[in-house]
């Protein structure tokens, strides 16, 4: 396991205002990882070196969390319809005929920079909680729910692992009842985000340096760990466990399966087995753009008036 830089104390000095664990292991790795207020508050797990990791986009949730974030932005009259047709068409665009190389990490963590300058962690928190249980809970894939049910029955701690700022993610475990999650963190200074991140986007290798890094620091045996996602770009998390399993898969993600001998869950209905709604890629940083541009909008809108 990685070794970590600095004691438990020191690691959350950079976030006092905030819930949030951010470490940086010995190659300057930065991760950042929040336990809900649940989870924090118990007696340890009785099965301290085992957890399972949830990928949330389509693998937890159908479709992406940033999409009906927006969806509940747009709602609340942040943007409009128009907007977010525009930005749900792109994303899917951006799907079919774009590949994830490290341009488009760069533009899509430019965009996520733009969307949270400005923003109170506590509105953010409060407009997750809200857009949760409007939009994001009728969502919930009841097999996958299930599965993370089985790990905490078990004694296991359960964890989320999104591209999404780590306070939704945390959002969502909570309304889940899960221990946490590991996302991507936006620095905040006196309870608002700067627009600068610390450390990566939470994406494709940065999700298992994360799951490395946090296994260090919480003591898990990664060898009894399971991680479960529905992406090809979630291999390197996936095969950084002893257990891997492939819940609604891409068809890239179900042939490793296949070939590597990993467990399948599939609970998409249909002949085709379409996935729902928008598609969690790296696109994600258009989805973000397209909000920042809609927040842009209802600002100049609220100042006019």
């Amino acid at each position: 396991m990685a070794k970590v830089g600095g004691r438990r104390g020191e690691e959350v000095a950079l976030t006092r205002t905030r819930k949030v664990t951010v470490s940086t292991d010995i190659d300057g790795h930065t991760t950042g990882w929040s336990e809900t207020s649940e989870a924090s508050s118990v007696a340890p797990a009785p099965d301290p070196t085992a957890a399972a990791l949830f990928d949330v986009d389509n693998t937890m949730m159908q479709g992406a969390s940033i999409y009906w974030f927006a969806r509940g932005l747009a709602a609340r009259n942040y943007f409009t319809t128009g907007d977010l047709v525009r930005f749900a068409w792109q994303q899917a665009k951006f799907r079919l005929l774009a590949t994830e190389h490290a341009g488009d990490m760069s533009q899509a963590k430019e965009a996520a920079l733009a969307f949270i300058h400005g923003w109170r962690v506590e509105d953010v928190e409060r407009l997750t909680e809200e857009i949760f249980d409007e939009l994001m809970a009728p969502r919930i894939w009841a097999g996958t729910r299930n599965l993370a049910q089985r790990h905490l029955d078990a004694g296991q701690r359960v964890w989320l692992v999104s591209a999404a700022l780590v306070e939704i993610g945390r959002v969502i475990a909570a309304r889940l009842g899960l221990t946490g999650a590991i996302g991507t963190v936006a620095e905040v200074v006196d309870g608002a985000y700067t627009g600068r991140l610390v450390g990566d986007l939470m994406h494709g290798r940065a999700k298992a340096g994360a799951v490395t890094h946090l296994a260090a620091v919480e003591g898990l045996d990664l060898s009894r760990c399971a991680a479960y996602s529905d992406s090809a770009n979630d291999l390197p998390m996936l095969s950084t466990v002893g257990h891997p399993v492939a819940v609604n898969p891409d068809p890239a993600l179900l042939r490793q399966a296949r070939e590597r001998g990993w467990d399948v869950r599939d609970f998409r209905t249909g002949r085709r087995a379409v996935k729902i709604a928008v598609p969690s890629t790296a696109a994600v940083g258009l989805l973000a753009g397209a909000v920042t541009a809609g927040l842009a909008l209802h600002r100049r809108r609220h100042r006019a008036g």
